[in-house]
């Protein structure tokens, strides 16, 4: 597996990572430990070594399923956490606390789930409108100086709140959703991480499984699969981003790759810096996505890509409207 920097002075992680989240929540039946324990070895004999989960995911499960499978090899992974979204009391919806005491909360929960005494990277899941973003940063950064977490990060921030974060203390990755059906961050975010040497990491680069064309239709999803009310999902929509799909796997044909790989070879071709985190349940589409890491795509490639899925194509949001208000603060 090839290696990337997150940021020109960040860390050395894998090339591709590994989304864990569908193993515990959101896709349907989670996976037991010990599947979820195969998948996470055999992340690591093939140098998937990047590894991201949350507390939320679960909530919990995910992290205990991380933590029991890496208890005889800590070492070999570099694992990413995230904290800040909730559910309330009748879990009936999702909430966010970028509080300086929840900052402290979590990061203990999360230890104990995992059974380590550090994290490597330690993502705001989601920005609190609520409290001033040095706030939430500078309790982060207690925690660096304490030892529990090695990195910070910050998912779906704006380009100014990223700017007033890195003030505080450096921000080493930036989580977003970026990939063929999802390119808002171009438009700034890749500047700003740029200029500030933040790493980009991108999630759902797959377009929650979407890109790899295996969804034919909405009952290939459980019914109480997250992506059933995901917009893009539902409808006209679904047919529409459907034949986007069929010409990627066109291209992909003639390279002779899949095109769930194609599309991750496009996300890995538009920079350095970012490392996407493919998620999935399944060793062998675990080794598919890492195979990608060794696609390199010409500039006609690309051009190809873009002239079948030009950028604003996907129909529909990435989220419903109480997800998507959630972005971009």
């Amino acid at each position: 597996m090839k290696t990337r920097t997150l940021g020109p002075r960040g860390p050395e992680v894998s090339a591709v990572g590994l989304g864990c989240m569908g193993m515990a929540a959101f896709y349907g039946t989670p996976s037991d430990q010990a599947a979820a324990t195969a998948v996470l070895h055999r992340a690591l004999e093939i140098g998937v070594t990047f590894l991201d989960t949350a507390e939320m995911y679960g909530p919990h499960t995910n992290e205990r399923q991380l933590g029991e499978a890496l208890k005889d090899r800590r070492e070999r992974a570099f694992v990413a956490t995230k904290f800040g979204i909730g559910y309330n009391a009748e879990r009936t919806a999702l909430t966010v606390d970028g509080s300086p005491a929840n900052v402290r909360r979590a990061i203990e929960g999360s230890l104990g789930r995992l059974g380590m005494d550090h994290v490597d990277l330690y993502y705001l899941h989601r920005v609190d409108p609520n409290v001033p973003i040095e706030e939430t940063v500078g309790a982060m950064a207690e925690l660096v100086t304490e030892g529990k977490v090695r990195f910070l990060g910050l998912s779906e921030a704006a380009p100014e709140t990223l700017r007033r974060a890195h003030s505080v203390h450096p921000i080493t990755a930036l989580q977003t959703e970026y990939s063929l059906w999802s390119r808002d961050p171009e438009d700034e975010l890749f500047a700003v991480c740029e200029a500030l040497g933040v790493g980009f990491v991108p999630y759902s680069p797959l377009g929650r499984g979407f890109l790899s064309g295996d969804i034919r239709s909405i009952d290939d999803l459980a019914e109480d699969d997250f992506r059933r009310s995901n917009p893009r999902f539902q409808g006209e929509n679904f047919q529409k981003n459907l034949d986007l799909v069929e010409a990627v796997k066109g291209i992909a044909a003639d390279r002779g790759v899949t095109a769930a790989q194609l599309a991750l070879a496009w996300v890995l071709a538009q920079g350095e810096h970012l490392v996407p985190i493919p998620g999935t349940r399944r060793i062998a589409t675990l080794e598919e996505n890492a195979a990608a890491a060794d696609l390199e795509l010409t500039a006609e490639d690309l051009a190809r890509i873009e002239a079948v899925f030009p950028r604003g194509a996907a129909a529909g949001h990435r989220y419903a409207p109480a997800g998507m208000a959630a972005l971009n603060r």
